[in-house]
């Protein structure tokens, strides 16, 4: 049965559970969604155009994809993903949609209860995570039906919901409202607890004749290891979650939890990125496109002001320069690369449907020709150069590639640089789990380093991870680790159960 919120958190002693998800956005939502029993199937009518898969997929059709060896069906996939199995469910979910194509899923859902793993979400605020804290008008970079989940195609929620369809590509409003109701429209509200903050997750140790006790109450064995200090056999025992939840009247309440296995799904929305420059914490530099928003808003930077500083070659930076540009504010635009950097999110863009964007790229183009120059007056770009430091006097210090300086004065800075997930209630922030040792996880650079058919880290057992903290930052991709999480959980579960069963067929208790 589904695990009620109050004896989750309120119970005492601590409840012990299989599964917490840290994170109520798409990543856990998804993962909530199949643990509840959902199992996607090739549909009778289904019929993929890879040849390869397809035939793969006749050969267990009467099988579940969890049920089958993901690394097989993977095998040769290629997308805009590093992990193989977000690949292979993105491909089942929307068939060679990276060429344009708008084929339909060649699954089909069924729910079967007898899948259910008990398990809860934690998120801080209502289900869609960081979706309901961004911008409401603006349209997202994906497609709308890219953002959907299984089960609930987003173009048949959407067409209730809008008065005219003008654009394929949804508002984030949208997103998190589509979220939201997902949630209960599929049954699986039961597992999320909304407004719940997450401040420590730790495996603490204790001795080897309390484990035994422990295993024998539960047959659970833990993962035994030897104390550095004496050489006492110790065990790990289960996760330790602690944290608060957030009551009506703002006041918190403090609840502990243990499970056997912990899921990360917390983005990367929660740090803005920072240059780590002098200067950059003065007041006039700002890391959040709402705060300059509100300043053209309110009219600060109408008239003759001197120029905004907008720092990054992102898309959070290039809706910045929209902004401007619309509102006719003078712009110095400043980022690393080269304008012909094929690494640029601009150039991975169609122009038919991202034609605003374009139009920025066009505007970063510019500067390589003075006739073309004249077309944005107000707009002024520094490619390959970066920022050396802030002033007092609302002064910049730009040094280009091959070291020249140039002082600028400006009205006010944006760094748009992305942004870092922050796992402040691991050890150590989490910094052991990445590909690189003991450096901050970020989603590009350094993502948490996972087994990439199981999703669980290289580094902790039983911790798992998806979404944006393992490199897939787009929620058509998120959707494959939910995936192998869940194929994971149910061949341990088959494996613990079948140990049970052949140790009372021995005699053993």
């Amino acid at each position: 049965m589904p695990l009620a919120e109050e004896n989750c958190l309120c119970s005492d002693p601590p409840l012990t559970l299989p599964v917490v998800i840290i994170g109520n956005g798409p990543s856990g939502i998804c993962l909530s969604y199949l643990l509840s029993g959902y199992r996607p199937y090739l549909s009778p009518d289904g019929l993929h155009p890879n040849p390869i898969l397809h035939s793969k997929l006749e050969e267990a059709r009467q099988l579940s994809i969890p049920e089958q060896d993901l690394e097989y069906l993977s095998e040769g996939l290629e997308g805009r993903s590093s992990n193989p199995v977000a690949v292979l469910f993105d491909t089942l979910l929307h068939p060679n949609a990276d060429f344009g194509y708008d084929y339909p899923p060649v699954l089909q859902w069924k729910l079967e209860e007898e899948h259910y793993i008990p398990h809860i979400v934690l998120g801080k605020g209502p289900p869609g995570g960081a979706w309901h804290d961004m911008e409401g008008s603006i349209l997202t970079l994906s497609l709308g039906d890219w953002m959907e989940l299984p089960g609930l195609k987003f173009k048949d929620w959407v067409s209730g919901k809008r008065r005219n369809i003008k654009s394929d590509r949804a508002t984030p409003a949208e997103v998190a409202a589509y979220y939201k109701h997902y949630v209960k429209i599929m049954g699986i509200q039961r597992n999320f607890v909304d407004n719940t903050y997450v401040t420590s997750v730790a495996r603490p140790y204790r001795d080897q004749e309390q484990a035994d006790s422990h295993d024998s109450e539960n047959g659970a064995p833990e993962e035994p290891c030897i104390d550095k200090e004496n050489g006492e056999p110790m065990v790990k025992k289960n996760w330790e979650v602690h944290g608060y939840r957030r009551a009506a009247d703002g006041s918190h309440q403090p609840f502990c939890l243990f499970a056997e296995t912990v899921v990360l799904a917390t983005g990367t929305f929660d740090e803005p990125a920072r240059l780590e420059v002098p200067g950059e914490y003065l007041p006039f530099v700002s890391h959040s496109i709402a705060e300059f928003e509100e300043a053209v808003g309110k009219g600060r930077l109408n008239g003759a002001v001197d120029p905004v500083l907008i720092v990054g070659a992102g898309l959070t930076a290039a809706d910045a320069i929209l902004c401007a540009h619309n509102n006719n504010i003078p712009v110095i635009h400043v980022f690393r690369r080269r304008v012909n950097d094929p690494s640029l999110i601009f150039k991975q863009l169609p122009k038919k449907l991202y034609p605003e964007y374009h139009k920025v790229y066009h505007m970063m183009c510019t500067q390589l020709s003075t006739v073309a120059s004249n077309l944005y007056p107000r707009y002024t770009s520094y490619p390959e150069h970066f920022v050396h430091s802030f002033k007092p006097d609302m002064k910049v210090v730009l040094q280009s590639n091959s070291g020249l300086k140039k002082v600028l004065k400006i009205s006010m800075a944006l760094v748009l640089i992305g942004s870092h997930p922050n796992l402040f209630f691991l050890k150590e922030q989490g910094r052991s789990l990445g590909h690189l040792p003991n450096q901050p996880i970020t989603c590009k650079s350094n993502p948490v380093e996972i087994d990439p058919y199981t999703y669980e880290s290289s580094k902790e057992p039983n911790l798992f991870a998806l979404g944006p903290l393992v490199g897939d930052n787009f929620i058509r991709f998120l959707k494959g680790g939910a995936l192998a999480i869940t194929r994971c959980l149910e061949l341990r579960q088959k494996k613990r159960h079948q140990l049970v069963e052949s140790g009372s067929d021995d005699g053993v208790s």
